[in-house]
């Protein structure tokens, strides 16, 4: 018989005294950032000392608009002395999902991924959730708090961002926690995180990739070269579906000795998670959901099938990859 959400909350509270020290140990994005705020409210004057700690440097802009404009205290686990503390959390993630996280035996473990095997004290993993902000709404509701705007600010725009829009998989848990945010967030604040997806030094590729670009029917392919931030690929993936008549949008580029490629299409014709994994699942990583689609491959692993130094001939190998996959000419 499932928990009720006052039951999960009266036992996680029960593992709490006013001495812990707390370290909740997050990979950081919107949804990550939120919930571990979250699980900070709901142990507010009730522990000694709490602390989140972020494993990944934090680069996207929206990512770091958030924690400046929400006023989100993070440091890096490099500067973490793990003995100083009694108590360890991880949200939105699994011991399993990155190596640094094997340093800590997990007290809490707060998520909505696929499960795996865990051990804690504290388990509440709900795969068929959107968003561990959810799940932390429902903690927060259970126990009587009135998020302040700033954290329901940070929780609302983390159910937009993990269900990209509800576009994803979503229960009525989610859109409920949604409604219920909604009427504590501040609007200003969550606008200019959504907004904050560019940085100055990023609109040389936009310009880039609007020389560069190759139209082939509906489609466009840009190979970008080197870039200092894989997102650049995203954004500008995006970018290129704001427009009438692009039905895909294809965006490689090179980063930390991988050539990235971010696929985006339409949602109504072929799955760019198959095309993806198809074209390049072989030589690397590959894969995603009908309308969005990532592959990864190491430069080493295709030195010897394409002169990569060659952006024209790179981006010919990659067109050749795709429509050899996707049964055209």
């Amino acid at each position: 018989m499932a928990l009720s959400v006052s039951e999960r909350l009266r036992r996680f509270y029960d593992l709490f005294s006013g001495n812990d020290n707390i370290l909740i140990v997050i990979d950081a994005d919107p949804d990550s950032i939120s919930s571990a705020m979250a699980v900070k409210r709901l142990l507010w004057r009730k522990v000694a000392n709490i602390t989140i700690s972020n494993i990944n440097i934090i680069k996207r802009p929206d990512n770091l608009a958030m924690i400046r404009l929400l006023d989100v205290c993070l440091v890096h686990i490099d500067e973490i002395d793990e003995g100083s503390f009694n108590r360890f959390i991880m949200v939105d993630s699994q011991p399993d999902h990155h190596e640094v996280f094997a340093r800590f035996n997990f007290d809490v473990i707060i998520d909505h991924h696929p499960e795996t095997d865990v051990k804690g004290s504290f388990i509440d993993i709900r795969p068929k959730y959107g968003a561990t902000a959810t799940i932390m709404t429902e903690y927060l509701r259970a126990a009587k708090i009135k998020p302040a705007a700033k954290l329901a600010t940070g929780l609302f725009y983390a159910i937009k961002t993990d269900t990209s829009n509800f576009e994803r998989q979503t229960l009525i848990e989610d859109i409920r926690a949604f409604q219920f945010l909604f009427r504590h967030i501040n609007t200003y604040l969550a606008r200019r995180i959504e907004q904050a997806d560019l940085k100055l030094e990023f609109l040389k590729y936009f310009r880039r990739a609007i020389q560069n670009m190759h139209r082939r029917k509906n489609k466009i392919y840009v190979h970008l070269g080197s870039v200092v931030n894989p997102d650049i690929c995203v954004l500008i993936a995006d970018f290129f579906m704001r427009i009438d008549s692009v039905n895909w949008s294809i965006v490689s580029g090179i980063y930390a000795k991988k050539l990235i490629i971010i696929f985006r299409n339409d949602g109504l014709r072929r799955n760019a998670g198959n095309v993806a994994r198809l074209s390049f699942g072989r030589v690397g990583s590959a894969g995603g959901h009908k309308s969005m689609a990532r592959s990864e491959i190491a430069l080493a692993d295709i030195k010897d099938l394409v002169d990569y130094k060659n952006e024209d001939k790179f981006l010919t190998w990659i067109i050749k990859k795709i429509n050899k996959r996707a049964g055209e000419k």
